[in-house]
C-alpha cells in the first residue's frame, strides 16, 4: 500500500470512529433523557386531618414538586395526590408499589418497612410545654410553638368536657394518680393501629402505668381522623382521645366554631397522660416502585428539603405541622420498632 493510501485509510478510520462515538453518545444521551422523564408520580397522605382539607392544602404540591425536580434534571409529567382511607391503606400502597411516595408516621413506616424505605424525617417547631407530668400541661393557657425545631414529639392522652372526662382531669390536677378502673371506665377514641400518637404510644403509656394496653380497654371506638375524634370529644361521645401534642392548637378554632363549644379548648380539655418522646413523621418511598432509583431518591430528598424552605412549600407541608425535613435512616426508628415489639408481646 502506498504512503498516500495509508494516510487516506487512516483518515477514514478516524472518521468512522468519530461518527460511531457521536452516535453512541447520542444514544446514551437519549437513554439518559428517557430515564429522567417520569410520567406519573404517585403521592399518598395519611388521613390524620380531614381528607378534604388535606386535598385542598396539598393541591399546590403538584406544581411545586414538578418545578423543584426540574431543577434536579427530572421531567415529571404529573403528580397524583391521594389521601389513604386509613394509615394502613397508605402503608399498603407503598408496600405494593401503587404509591411511590408516602407522608406517613414512624409507626406506619415500621409496620410496612419490608416494602417502604424512610427517606426524610419532618421537623416541627417545639412547644413551650414539653412536660412528662400530665398536670403541668393543664394551666388553662394555650400551648404555643417556639422557634426551636424538634425531631420528636409526644402523644397526649386528652380528657374532654364530658362528666367522666372532667372527673379524671380533676383527679390528675389535684395530684392524685389514676387507677385502671378510672381509665377503663371511660370511653376512648382510638386511631388506627399504626398511628404512633393515636394508638401505639398510648398503649405503651397504659402498659407502663397499669400493665395493660389499649386492647384491654372495654369501651373504645375507632376514629378515622383526629378531626372526627376532636368532634366526638367535644360532643361528649367519647371521654378520652389520645393525640399528638399540638393537636389542640390545630383544632382550637374549630372547637368553638364547628364544634360549637362555649369555652376554649384549653379550658374544656385536660391532659391526663403523656407518652415518651416519639420520632417525627416520615417521607417514605416504595421499594417496589421502579421510579425510585438511587439517583431519583437523592434528587427527591433534595427537592423536598429545598421545597420546605420556600414560602409556597411551607404552606403545603403545614397541613401536618411540618416545617422542614432532614435526611433519615432506618435506625432512627428503632425506638418505634421496640414499641411495636412490646405491643405484640403484650397481646399474646
Amino acid at each position: 500500500m502506498s504512503k498516500n493510501a495509508k494516510t487516506l485509510a487512516g483518515i477514514v478510520i478516524v472518521i468512522v470512529i468519530a461518527v460511531a462515538a457521536y452516535f453512541g453518545f447520542a444514544q446514551t444521551g437519549s437513554k439518559s433523557a428517557s430515564e429522567k422523564t417520569i410520567k406519573d408520580l404517585k403521592v399518598y397522605f395519611v388521613p390524620s386531618k380531614q381528607p378534604d382539607q388535606i386535598v385542598t392544602m396539598t393541591k399546590p404540591l403538584k406544581g411545586l414538586l414538578i418545578k423543584q425536580l426540574k431543577k434536579e434534571g427530572y421531567d415529571v409529567k404529573n403528580v397524583d395526590i391521594k389521601v389513604g382511607t386509613s394509615y394502613e391503606a397508605a402503608g399498603e400502597a407503598l408496600a405494593s408499589g401503587t404509591a411511590d411516595i408516602g407522608f406517613i408516621p414512624g409507626g406506619t413506616y415500621v409496620m410496612y418497612q419490608d416494602g417502604a424505605q424512610v427517606l426524610l424525617t419532618a421537623t416541627r417547631s417545639d412547644l413551650n410545654k414539653n412536660f412528662s407530668e400530665a398536670n403541668k400541661w393543664n394551666d388553662g393557657k394555650e400551648t404555643k410553638a417556639i422557634t426551636k425545631q424538634a425531631a420528636t414529639y409526644r402523644s397526649l392522652v386528652i380528657a374532654g368536657p364530658s362528666q367522666k372526662g372532667q372527673q379524671l382531669a380533676k383527679k390528675i390536677n389535684s395530684g392524685e394518680k389514676l387507677t385502671w378502673e378510672d381509665v377503663n371506665s371511660a370511653k376512648w377514641g382510638l386511631s388506627s393501629t399504626t398511628s404512633s400518637a393515636g394508638y401505639i404510644y398510648p398503649s405503651l403509656w397504659l402498659n407502663k402505668h397499669f400493665n395493660k394496653t389499649v386492647s384491654d380497654l372495654k369501651n373504645t371506638v375507632t376514629v378515622d381522623s383526629y378531626g372526627s375524634g376532636m368532634a366526638r370529644l367535644a360532643s361528649g361521645q367519647i371521654d378520652i382521645l389520645p393525640t399528638y401534642a399540638d393537636a389542640r392548637r390545630d383544632f382550637a378554632d374549630m372547637w368553638t366554631t364547628d364544634y360549637k363549644q362555649s369555652q376554649p379548648i384549653w379550658k374544656e380539655t385536660n391532659v391526663i397522660g403523656v407518652s415518651q418522646p416519639i420520632y417525627n413523621d416520615t417521607i417514605s418511598v416504595s421499594k417496589k416502585s421502579k421510579t425510585m432509583t438511587p439517583e431519583f431518591k437523592k434528587a427527591l430528598s433534595k427537592s423536598f428539603i429545598d421545597l420546605a424552605k420556600t414560602k409556597e412549600g411551607k404552606k403545603v407541608i403545614a397541613i401536618y405541622s411540618h416545617e422542614g425535613y432532614v435526611p433519615a435512616k432506618s435506625s432512627d426508628y428503632d425506638g418505634e420498632r421496640n414499641a411495636q415489639k412490646l405491643l405484640k408481646e403484650t397481646r399474646k
